[in-house]
């Protein structure tokens, strides 16, 4: 399997993961203050939203590189 070929199975799997959960969430800890031998900080989760439009155009690219990407000239 040579590097396009990966890369499109990449593609169209992460739009199609996309399109079916539309986000990810994490966790990002900042830490507020710090008093001495004491560290105070704050745990806060973000959310990322993927457009659907991004989830559509990765699975198109993703399988225009398998029709095309793959043919020698």
């Amino acid at each position: 399997m040579n590097a396009i070929r990966a890369i499109a199975f990449a593609l169209i799997l992460a739009g199609a993961l996309g399109l079916v959960y539309g986000g990810f969430t994490y966790t990002k800890e900042t830490h507020q203050a710090k008093l001495g031998p004491i560290e105070l900080s704050v745990k806060d989760k973000e959310t990322v939203n993927i457009p659907v439009w991004a989830g559509v155009g990765a699975i198109v690219i993703g399988g225009a590189l398998l029709i095309f990407g793959g043919t020698k000239r």
